[in-house]
């Protein structure tokens, strides 16, 4: 119960052929091999404590959990593909180009049933809402307005993203919306509050 998977060895090795370090990856690749049993089918899990023989457990052995487990050799023959074409096989271009340059930047999304009361200077806002609508808002306590259409998603949601600088000495955003189906106003203000984590922590 609760002992190694030998799939993981297999995701390991995938990571470590992503990193640029293929001998390593093949070093993993025939661990993996080697954790299978006389048999040559892998199992879900391996025993890792020192060996019980009268139990037929033994380190680096099935420990008797379901075998062949499908998955695990499903992975260990996605490794010799990978290691044969010196990339990983299964790696999905589109979500490896949304992460080339590192994880996207943190956004923070209000919506009529998720309110968030407070965001950092500097982090994307975006205000998101159900129905075609104008956007009415400032970051000066009205004193200077914006008026912006939201764009729609394709999906039913419209949005717009309100540009936070962190060199912005900014307290608060305030807006409201005008709905442009119904051609009326949302009968109250919303308020997010800006944070300065650097000023905070000093």
């Amino acid at each position: 119960v609760g002992q190694a998977w030998p799939l993981l060895t297999g995701e390991r090795a995938h990571y470590e052929l992503a990193a640029g370090n293929k001998a390593e990856a093949e070093r993993l690749a025939r661990a993996l091999e080697d954790f299978a049993a006389g048999n040559k089918l892998l199992p879900e899990q391996l025993w890792t404590l020192p060996d019980i023989p009268d139990k037929g457990l033994h380190r680096g052995k099935p420990t008797g959990s379901a075998m062949p487990l499908v998955w695990a050799h499903a992975e260990y023959l996605n490794l010799l593909r990978s290691l044969q074409d010196d990339q990983l096989f299964d790696r999905v271009p589109i979500v490896a180009e949304r992460y080339k340059d590192g994880p996207p930047a943190l956004r923070n999304v209000w919506r009529f049933n998720h309110k968030v009361s407070s965001t950092n200077v500097g982090e994307p806002l975006r205000i998101e809402v159900l129905a075609q609508a104008r956007i009415h808002w400032s970051m000066d306590n009205w004193h200077t307005v914006h008026d912006d259409e939201m764009r729609g998603s394709g999906f039913g949601t419209y949005w717009f993203d309100i540009p936070l600088s962190a060199s912005d000495k900014l307290t608060g955003v305030e807006f409201t919306f005008y709905w442009t189906d119904s051609r009326t106003w949302e009968n109250a203000d919303f308020t997010i509050w800006i944070r300065h984590p650097l000023a905070e922590n000093r």
